[in-house]
């Protein structure tokens, strides 16, 4: 539901919280924080009462139902570095013992829509100019204590840093730290150019990932031009986003309620999916409006104050999930077999669903993200969802095809989305032994069009789940002890690895 029918809905709710075992105390504070913001009922505005319906009908998702904060938030950390901090008593920083400290005082006091910051900073811009002078030793001794401090304190795994383009020392002892620990927080993406990031780092990038899930590689050339004039980064789980900025909400539309609640092919096109985006893009427009003129957080927000964030690079994001069921669907109402991923014809309905849905997406004019043309942004969510419902526009697992294939699928839809997307491959053991023929996958991906890519070996106990990282034998012991965890998500992550299959992805080889 999306707010509670009466009082005694919210007092169990309450309670639920209070007696559950398997959170911690902060988890449930936060819990409570939710249970409190569903008393109310949605943002009144033009389209509310359609929207409800549509969400009791499960097209669509608000993520955002009263937003006190915007989802998420990329501070400007250089300049934060750079400058220090009035509000958090801070002088920039001299060595890197001060710039890791000053950094985790920032993250404390950095909130997002899962209360923690969801990007860290590039770490390999923000340490490699202290780290002149130091020896391997030294750094690698100060970082590994960031790195655990990160992973015992910030307990999501939507929590995200990045690396690259260039080769940095910083970079090189962090992915090694990253091998080591073990730890699923914080998530990571590499942003990878070719002409920039040389192949010994990017192929130590590829060893680090599939023992430990991180880091993803994002093509760094795409988004840099997708975002121009302004620099970008990875935050959350791969979401792209302007440096300085962010995304005020995200509201997910579920594609394939859409094509089941269709009489036709024709009446999908002509008026499901247009009466849906109109729905669901008017109801953001009243969540932003409330979030940036009612809520306190542009008004009052000390990194509003202190310009490391911009509210004109914000943006609200217009999620979907579940293209293939929305292609089957289509193609049985067209009277074919075809499923979405195995045919031409089926990936070429999914290309038809996704420009109708872009254009349909860039119609609505926003009152806010002067950045953006005031426009919404496509994203490719992927979330946790119901059973039956495939993240993003990826091809269900079980149904995978071959690994050049896929590749060549994937890219059909990559490009629609500059807020984010992204697929991920496992691959066999014996892959540890040759990380430079993944990077020629790689490679090969992203000059087929792929933006977003990420991996892991079939034995690592890290993996992703849909976008975020999860230890299995920490989800497996939360479950079976019913006991809490630092890493909230590894307290929900078991229905999901169970309901999605997601232990059962199919494993590639390099041969």
């Amino acid at each position: 539901m999306i707010w509670f029918e009466n009082i005694d809905e919210a007092r169990q709710a309450v309670m639920d919280v209070v007696q559950n075992p398997a959170l911690t105390h902060e988890q449930q504070v936060m819990q409570l924080a939710g249970v409190a913001c569903k008393t109310l009922p949605c943002i009144e505005g033009p389209y509310t009462e359609e929207f409800v319906k549509l969400y009791e009908e499960q097209m669509m998702i608000e993520m955002d139902h009263i937003p006190y904060v915007a989802r998420y938030i990329l501070p400007d950390y250089a300049k934060f570095m750079k400058n220090g901090s009035k509000f958090l008593r801070l002088d920039p920083p001299k060595n890197l013992y001060e710039a890791v400290t000053n950094l985790l005082v920032m993250y404390h006091n950095t909130p997002s829509v899962t209360h923690f910051p969801v990007y860290l900073g590039n770490f390999g811009e923000l340490f490699e100019p202290f780290c002149d002078g130091l020896t391997d030793d030294e750094i690698r001794t100060i970082l590994r204590g960031f790195m655990i401090q990160l992973d015992r304190t910030l307990g999501d795994s939507f929590v995200h840093a990045n690396l690259g383009p260039e080769e940095t020392r910083a970079g090189n002892i962090i992915l090694d730290l990253v091998a080591e620990l073990q730890n699923a927080i914080p998530n990571m993406t590499l942003l990878y150019d070719p002409d920039i990031t040389p192949d010994s780092f990017a192929e130590h990038c590829i060893s680090t990932s599939l023992v430990s899930a991180n880091p993803a590689f994002a093509y760094d050339p795409e988004y840099k031009k997708a975002f121009a004039p302004y620099p970008y980064a990875i935050a959350s789980c791969y979401n792209g986003l302007p440096l300085g900025g962010g995304a005020f909400l995200l509201h997910r539309l579920e594609l394939g309620h859409a094509a089941r609640a269709s009489k036709s092919v024709d009446d999908f096109f002509d008026n499901v999916l247009p009466h849906a985006v109109e729905v669901m893009a008017g109801q953001m427009e009243t969540t932003i409006e409330f979030i940036v003129e009612k809520s306190a957080f542009f008004k009052s927000s000390w990194l509003v104050k202190e310009g490391l964030i911009d509210l004109d690079k914000f943006v609200g994001l217009f999620g979907m999930v579940g293209l293939a069921e929305c292609v089957d669907t289509l193609m049985a109402l067209d009277g074919k077999p075809d499923l979405f991923g195995e045919t031409d014809d089926a990936n070429q309905m999914g290309v038809r669903v996704m420009d109708a849905l872009e254009a349909l997406v860039n119609r609505h004019e926003s009152k806010y993200s002067p950045a953006f043309g005031h426009k919404f942004l496509l994203h490719a969510q992927v979330g946790l969802g119901e059973p039956g419902v495939t993240p993003a526009t990826r091809i269900p697992i079980g149904r995978e095809i071959p690994l050049y294939d896929h590749l060549r699928q994937c890219a059909l839809y990559h490009h629609y989305f500059q807020t984010g997307v992204g697929d991920i491959f496992p691959f066999e053991v014996t892959a540890k032994k040759n990380p430079g023929a993944i990077l020629d996958i790689f490679k090969g991906a992203f000059k087929l069009g792929m933006r977003y890519i990420s991996t892991y070996a079939e034995d690592s106990d890290l993996i992703r789940v849909t976008g975020y990282l999860v230890k299995k034998s920490e989800v497996m012991a939360v479950h079976d002890n019913n006991e809490a965890a630092i890493n909230d998500m590894s307290s929900v992550a078991y229905v999901t690895l169970q309901e999605h299959h997601t232990l059962e992805r199919k494993v590639r080889s390099v041969e």
